[in-house]
């Protein structure tokens, strides 16, 4: 009987109810029949999944022929599986921005460029190299230093609204590598004028005989939780994320930072 009725509604119809539910609500529906199959690939419903300043984004694409390509050639249901999957780096070269696949709400990666890192344009401290596995084109890798003390912050009206998001430091380490593994460090994320993030104090050294935090990541970089915060209408102002270790001035080497990952938290 209910493939029966399926079968009688038009596509369209389908198409319009579907877009009404959430990514993930559409992508089971393809089970039910050949025509919710059907519907669920309408650029009617992957349209609308998409933020209503999508194009404006891309626009902003640090290379143009991206740009072109994803709003010229791709169709919208293309276009929303293509931003889950491959994250476009954006104001010129400092950040990207993606879409979460359940959800289709917006993600953001602050790169290390965009970082406030103390004493980062000191030679003796840090150094900016290229890592082919990196979606920027310049990572941060720690030279030495005695104290450790790293901020990104994203204004919130980018971001999703009535959202909870989940702030993640991007790093690695150098073959090279001291000072982590007997100093734990600070990691914090405040929303607007408020302080009232809780904080975290860590291993980020994995071959420390502790519980860990971090955990590798697909693209082969390790990711380690700062906090999360709810942002609500984007009218907070800013989010604000860091990284810190000044309690002493333990000597610390080979950090490698890629960026801050801010995206939904998970269902």
């Amino acid at each position: 009987m209910k493939s029966d009725i399926t079968n009688k509604l038009p596509e369209e119809c389908i198409s319009y109810i579907l877009s009404l539910t959430s990514p993930t609500d559409v992508c089971r529906s393809k089970l039910v029949s050949s025509v919710f199959r059907s519907a669920a690939d309408s650029d009617t419903i992957w349209g609308k999944f998409l933020p209503s300043d999508c194009f404006d984004i891309i626009s902003d694409a640090s290379s143009p022929s991206s740009s072109m390509r994803l709003t010229s050639s791709m169709s919208k249901t293309q276009l929303y599986f293509h931003l889950c999957n491959n994250p476009i780096v954006i104001h010129n070269g400092t950040m990207s921005f993606g879409l979460d696949k359940a959800t289709g709400k917006k993600c953001y990666m602050l790169g290390a460029r965009r970082l406030s890192i103390a004493w980062a344009n000191s030679p003796n401290h840090w150094r900016w190299k290229r890592l082919p596995e990196s979606r920027f084109l310049e990572v941060a890798e720690l030279k030495e230093v005695g104290w450790l003390d790293v901020k990104g912050t994203i204004e919130t009206k980018i971001l999703s609204p009535n959202t909870m998001y989940v702030a993640y430091l991007v790093y690695k380490f150098a073959a090279s590598r001291y000072g982590f593994e007997k100093k734990p460090v600070d990691l914090h994320v405040e929303l607007g004028e408020s302080d009232a993030g809780r904080t975290f104090r860590i291993y980020l050294d994995p071959s420390t005989n502790i519980p860990q935090f971090s955990r590798e990541r697909e693209d082969g970089w390790m990711e380690v939780k700062l906090g999360e915060f709810f942002n609500e209408h984007g009218d907070d102002g800013k989010a604000t994320c860091s990284l810190r270790e000044v309690d002493n001035y333990t000597p610390k080497r080979g950090l490698i930072i890629e960026g801050i990952d801010i995206r939904p938290k998970d269902s």
